[in-house]
């Protein structure tokens, strides 16, 4: 069974596109933007942080 890692670069990727994804989803909360602009906003951001929290570095 592959042991998944990320790599340092992928990683930091991961939390520039998290970070990007949360100031969308702000900026769209704030401005009372549509609801799946919020969704798709969350659900990237989720993603990449649970990601980097969950999957070791290399």
């Amino acid at each position: 069974m592959p042991e998944f890692v990320l790599t340092p670069l992928i990683a930091t990727i991961l939390f520039v596109i998290g970070c990007v994804a949360g100031y969308g989803y702000r900026r769209t909360w704030k401005a009372e933007g549509p609801r799946w602009r919020l969704w798709m906003y969350g659900v990237v951001a989720a993603t990449a942080f649970l990601t980097l929290a969950f999957v070791p570095l290399n």
